[in-house]
């Protein structure tokens, strides 16, 4: 089965990029796969602060995770799977792009803001979009539930 990966973040735009590829699996027979990275400034502490700190991230990313996989299960009939990486989020997302080969999509979203672009994220992998082993599907922001339900 095909899957889209899609990069579960604290961004507005996060919503529209679970959105799409939940609606994008649902419709095409695929599966999610939502990617949350831990980025390694978060644990520059002391041993013991450190693992407590990587912990805490891992529960806020698992809550974070189960609003949108719930809608995602009742809502789609989709099951997503959460993978949970530690790095710099670039990398860590081209390491997942290689480690499952089931992937067949990236879903980002794209911020609205036109005066600070669309995103680290966005920004980055476009870059790297040559050498990565899938296409990239990038959702603006602000798209309206209506617009993203009509082009899925």
């Amino acid at each position: 089965m095909r899957k889209f990966l899609v990069v579960l973040d604290d961004s507005t735009e996060c919503l529209n990029a679970m959105r799409f590829a939940a609606l994008r699996a649902a419709r095409t027979g695929g599966g999610v796969a939502v990617l949350s990275v831990i980025p390694p400034e978060e644990f520059n502490h002391w041993i013991g602060v450190g693992d407590l700190m990587r912990e805490e991230a891992r529960e806020r990313i698992e809550v974070h995770f189960e609003v949108f996989a719930k809608w995602m299960r009742d809502k789609q009939g989709v099951d997503p799977e959460l993978v949970i990486r530690e790095g710099e989020p670039t990398e860590e997302i081209i390491q997942q792009l290689s480690d499952d080969p089931s992937i067949g999509v990236l879903v980002l979203g794209a911020s609205g803001d036109r005066k600070q672009g669309p995103g680290p994220l966005v920004t980055q992998l476009t870059r790297a979009a040559g050498s990565l082993p899938v296409p990239i599907t990038i959702v603006p922001g602000d798209l309206s539930k209506e617009q993203l339900e009509a082009i899925t």
